[in-house]
């Protein structure tokens, strides 16, 4: 710097950034990128308009090409890490930066719809494309990724690309998880093209201290709250986790009509029980913010004139303050016994996640706001009630995520929706926040 104190120079630079990025006139078209998530959906295992797509299997690999191809065209230079993420580079002046990311997921669970997930992989590419036909170019690398497994449907444990991310996976948990098939996580990577050992895959997926300046995620609401209230944008402050567990119960069963009630340890009742209990004990809470969700209740034999003798529940409890989710499950775990030893049934319990929560960055949230009001776009901050993997990003990078909204807040069925115009707006906004975020390489030029 010249001169006394650099003061004047420092808001100078200060000034030149701040105006080479509200300068920039972005090119999007929402209607291409919908017809892109549209091709996306394609590959789908079910008919469209629903979309079926488990992680490496035939379509979730045909779903990765296009992704790629998307890259390739947009001149974002491709590596793949052992674990099957896809990171997509547009490099920036400064070769020491860490990278600023923007990425989401691609596979879809069982008759899902073709905007969940998909809009923040395809997005950020139509964002650093735009940004390049502006002219504008980053001091930051800019890194688009599309992370493998974020859904649980294949091998039941959600985010496994962005937990290998961040170093929050052991080679004993990975070798665990198991598909219907028998499948280990590390025989369908491998029979995809990826892989190497466990320990190798976690290795070579690890991210190394530093090398992420910040991470970002777009995305469609997958509530009701923005379209409802005629808002444009939602600027994530928080991101819910799950705490997720498995509860068996095991009865004598027997003949619906020659068994008498005193005789009886239904095991479906004691699960309906937990089922009811799990509801209860969030609303005592108070909280908005807590869910809990019984999606999983199964009884056996399964038939009129059988008395229940096996049942099986998965529950998902959510919130943004961890010690109060945690204090749900502690409630429902006590519920469980006391209803076993009541009933007199048998029973067995499994925890298969229980994640803490996530606060977004303050410098995330402020550039992301920042370019709302520089599009002139409407916008509220709020919290994410679903999982993401920005989740896990927040672990190791300042992180944040953009929404859009969705038709009547419906996702993960067929008929989700985003409008054109909504898609263009998040794109547009998702550009500019990244544009702040990796700092203009004309910005230095023009202070030196």
């Amino acid at each position: 710097m010249k001169g006394g104190s650099g003061l004047p120079v420092l808001l100078g630079v200060l000034l030149i950034a701040t105006r080479t990025v509200k300068s920039i006139n972005l090119d999007v078209s929402g209607e291409e990128i919908a017809s892109q998530l549209l091709h996306l959906a394609t590959f789908t295992d079910d008919p469209n308009p629903a979309v079926t797509r488990i992680v490496f299997t035939e379509n979730d690999l045909l779903a990765r090409g296009y992704v790629k191809e998307l890259m390739t065209a947009a001149g974002l230079t491709i590596r793949e890490d052992p674990m099957g993420n896809i990171f997509g580079r547009w490099e920036g002046s400064d070769p020491d930066a860490g990278a600023v990311m923007s990425g989401s997921h691609a596979d879809a669970i069982p008759l899902a719809g073709a905007y969940d997930g998909t809009l923040g992989v395809i997005g950020p590419i139509a964002a650093v494309a735009a940004l390049r036909k502006a002219g504008f170019q980053p001091r930051a690398p800019i890194d688009v990724l599309m992370f493998t497994s974020e859904e649980p449907t294949r091998f039941g444990l959600g985010c496994i690309g962005s937990r290998g991310m961040a170093g929050e996976l052991t080679a004993a948990l990975l070798d665990e998880k198991l598909d219907v098939n028998g499948t280990s996580f590390l025989e369908a990577s491998t029979a995809a093209g990826y892989g190497g050992s466990t320990h190798q895959i976690l290795d070579g997926t690890l991210v190394k201290e530093g090398a992420v300046k910040a991470f970002v995620e777009l995305h469609i609401e997958q509530g009701p709250l923005l379209e409802a209230e005629g808002t444009q944008l939602g600027i994530v402050t928080a991101i819910a986790a799950p705490a997720a567990l498995r509860v068996f119960f095991s009865g004598d069963g027997g003949h619906a009509g020659a068994l008498l009630m005193p005789y009886r340890n239904d095991a479906g009742l004691a699960a309906a029980e937990v089922a009811l209990a799990v509801e209860a004990s969030v609303l005592e809470t108070g909280a908005i913010d807590a869910v809990g969700t019984t999606g999983l209740f199964e009884i056996g034999p399964n038939t009129v004139n059988s008395v229940p003798r096996e049942a099986k529940l998965e529950i998902d409890i959510r919130d943004i303050d961890a010690a109060r989710r945690d204090a749900i499950v502690a409630s429902v775990l006590k519920t469980v016994e006391e209803v076993a030893a009541r009933r007199k049934v048998r029973h067995r319990v499994e925890m298969i996640n229980q994640d803490a929560p996530a606060t977004c960055s303050d410098q995330v949230i402020s550039a992301a706001a920042e370019a709302a009001e520089e599009l002139g776009v409407s916008h509220k901050r709020m919290v994410s009630r679903a999982y993401h993997d920005s989740l896990f990003m927040a672990r190791f990078a300042p992180t944040g995520m953009i929404f859009i909204p969705c038709r009547n807040g419906w996702s993960h069925r067929p008929d989700e929706f985003a409008t054109p115009g909504d898609i263009e707006r998040g794109i547009k906004a998702l550009a500019l926040t990244l544009a702040k975020l990796a700092g203009s390489a004309n910005a230095v030029h023009s202070e030196l």
